[in-house]
């Protein structure tokens, strides 16, 4: 409790900050973006509604994409929605009764420092090209024309840029960005199980989904499989047909024998004692 007879800082607020900090805080540059499924009836028409609330609330449409149902595919639409970020909530909330929400995706990005960096240097720029401004009315001599104007130009290319680059970011600081989709019950995300009877019809209806696309892939490869197992055998009567051709022929029934072979010559013989008595010494 404060004493008597004194005083609060100045620029002390009740709750113990500063004017200042709530100043600071109030000056935030805030870049907000969103992303919101929504299963409607008609997407379509709820493209439209969706827009129409835009538009009350001062927002514009940066894109819109409209699918109408067809026997092959669903009707669907998607939209980027720039909303006044201060009625970005109330325009959410209205959102929302346009159908059953499947998800709601939002991001906040702070560039407060980016952007007092952008207006320091405009600034910056600024009372510098003023000042060329000022010294090329009292140049006297040619060259000195030619170098101010030079420089003053590329300064004020470059403060062009920046001021280009600040407007960006201040539309979308004051603009938040959010992408709505909108779909029907035949696309919409089925929702988690969170119990274990509906985990199971979960996983059953995943087993009848497999057992189902097996099905269908096997109907779609079956006819490949077929048609190279009949390339398989034509290859394979082929190979055989050319192996049998290259076999050697078996030999005629009753061909004569190879000649033996020849008896060496007698001259080639060991020499033979002579027959009769052996003489008397």
């Amino acid at each position: 409790m404060m004493e008597p007879g004194r005083q609060a800082p100045q620029g002390e607020d009740a709750a113990g900050g500063t004017a200042a900090d709530g100043a600071e805080l109030a000056e935030r540059s805030v870049i907000t973006t969103g992303w919101v499924s929504i299963t409607v009836d008609d997407p379509v028409d709820g493209a439209q509604q969706a827009v129409d609330l835009a538009e009350a609330r001062g927002g514009r449409v940066d894109s819109r994409s409209e699918t109408p149902g067809t026997d092959a595919q669903p009707p669907s639409a998607s939209l980027t929605l720039r909303i006044p970020s201060d009625d970005l909530d109330p325009f959410l909330a209205e959102l929302r009764e346009l159908g059953t929400v499947n998800s709601v995706s939002m991001n906040a990005s702070d560039v407060t420092q980016q952007r007092n960096d952008l207006e320091g240097r405009i600034d910056a720029l600024t009372a510098s090209t003023d000042r060329l401004q000022q010294l090329l009315s009292e140049a006297t001599t040619i060259a000195d024309l030619i170098a101010i104007e030079s420089e003053l130009t590329t300064r004020q290319a470059e403060l062009d840029s920046l001021t280009q680059q600040r407007d960006a970011l201040v539309d979308q600081v004051d603009y938040s960005t959010i992408t709505v989709d909108l779909l029907t019950e035949a696309v919409a995300p089925d929702p988690q199980p969170d119990d274990f009877w509906s985990g199971l019809a979960a996983g059953w209806h995943a087993l009848i989904g497999f057992a189902t696309w097996l099905g269908i892939a096997v109907g779609v490869l079956l006819p490949w499989v077929l048609a190279a197992l009949v390339v398989g055998a034509i290859v394979l009567v082929i190979v055989l047909v050319a192996a049998r051709s290259r076999r050697p022929k078996p030999a005629a029934p009753g061909a004569s024998d190879p000649a033996p072979t020849a008896a060496p010559p007698a001259s080639d013989a060991a020499p033979q004692p002579p027959h009769g008595p052996t003489p008397q010494a």
